[in-house]
């Protein structure tokens, strides 16, 4: 069994740490202040080939795979989770474009996605909960030639900075009902954002509502089959967005036990620094323990991926585990400082705000402990 990375992906590792820590680290304070997206430096990154990471050489992007987007996900996060939020909702956008579009959408935006000038949105959640799909009350009346949507989604990543956003709605009552999934472009009228969400966390990534009344979309913007909409959003969700999840744990476990190490090491009680004492110890190596069992979770759920294998189970197994030690870490960073821990000055406190927001995203753990229980209970291996 080999665990070592590719070349490549060492490099891209190694040069994503370098361009967090120069271009992004000096941008956190100002995001915790504002809330708002560095939409320059987003450009930037796409650029530099960030958001195309495991898009198709074809439009720009460099085919590298999960496991590739996976460690770059984790270096931003280390510096900035709200970042990574924002990129790695970027990357689902694009895959949605990319599987779902034809041949003129694919074209017209999948190179402007790719290079950050375009902003993509994934437009699933509604009040009735992100948990129960079928629940959807937004509603697309085939009219022949378009479709007109109306409805409002709800807690939604990139919301008030994206341009387009995939739309799942309802376009069959049933029985069974049937949801379709299309690209909205805000140029097309009678699409806008909506509330703004004021998080505790994740500040940098906007997160709100995307309004849609009498929102008129041409029948070529529809992605996939039509009544397949919650099959290529569960798709993206699964791939991308829960194993997005799982990497900006890694990133917020790593950032935290780089700074309680740090900490104890400087910390001075009794003439002696704090490292020396048994509990710190425990501590420290219990965040380095779960830190471990999390990337050989995380990293297999991608490998599996780019294997074309079936990964659900662990997948979603990967991000239940590896956001509730995000929070376990965190804490345990928090509680190694003592009150310093507490105080703005230091980015713990700011790492346990964004590790309780990874909980509820992309499925509850809940969920996530279903579909894994699921599997297991079915005695299915890979």
């Amino acid at each position: 069994m080999e665990f070592a990375l590719r070349s490549d992906q060492e490099l891209l590792k190694k040069s994503v740490r370098e361009f967090a820590q120069t271009e992004i680290a000096p941008l956190v304070e100002e995001m915790e202040k504002t809330c708002q997206t560095p939409m320059n430096l987003i450009k930037k990154m796409g650029s530099l080939g960030f958001l195309g990471v495991a898009a198709p050489q074809e439009y720009g992007g460099t085919g590298m795979g999960s496991l590739a987007r996976m460690l770059m996900l984790e270096e931003i996060a280390r510096v900035s989770a709200a970042v990574a939020m924002v990129v790695q909702c970027a990357h689902f956008g694009i895959a949605a474009v990319f599987w779902g579009g034809g041949q003129t959408v694919r074209d017209k935006y999948l190179p402007s996605l790719i290079s950050g000038d375009t902003i993509c949105a994934l437009g699933v959640t509604e009040s009735s909960g992100g948990s129960d799909p079928a629940g959807i009350a937004t509603e697309a009346d085939d009219r022949g030639d378009c479709f007109i949507l109306n409805g409002r989604k709800t807690f939604i990543s990139n919301s008030h900075v994206s341009e387009i956003a995939m739309i799942v709605a309802k376009t069959k009552e049933g029985p069974p009902k049937e949801f379709t999934a299309f690209l909205v472009d805000r140029r097309f009228g009678g699409f806008r954002p909506g509330r703004l969400e004021n998080k505790i966390g994740f500040h940098g990534c906007t997160t709100g509502e995307l309004v849609l009344e009498n929102c008129r979309v041409p029948r070529e913007y529809m992605l996939g089959s039509e009544g397949k909409g919650l099959q290529l959003a569960l798709r993206g969700i699964t791939e991308y967005g829960r194993t997005g999840i799982a990497a900006l744990s890694l990133g917020l476990i790593r950032a935290s036990l780089d700074a309680a190490v740090k900490f104890a090491g400087e910390r001075v009680i009794y003439g002696k620094p704090i490292t020396g004492l048994q509990s710190v110890q425990f501590k420290i190596a219990e965040i380095y323990a779960d830190l471990e069992a999390c990337k050989l979770l995380a990293y297999k759920a991608a490998w599996l991926i780019d294997q074309g294998r079936r990964a659900d189970a662990e997948v979603a197994a990967a991000k239940f585990y590896c956001s509730e030690a995000a929070l376990r870490c965190t804490r345990k960073a928090m509680d190694i400082m003592g009150a310093y821990g507490c105080m703005k000055d230091f980015a713990v406190e700011r790492y346990c705000r964004d590790a309780q927001l990874l909980v509820p995203a992309d499925g509850t753990n809940d969920i996530m402990r279903i579909i894994a229980g699921k599997a297991a209970s079915a005695g299915r291996e890979q």
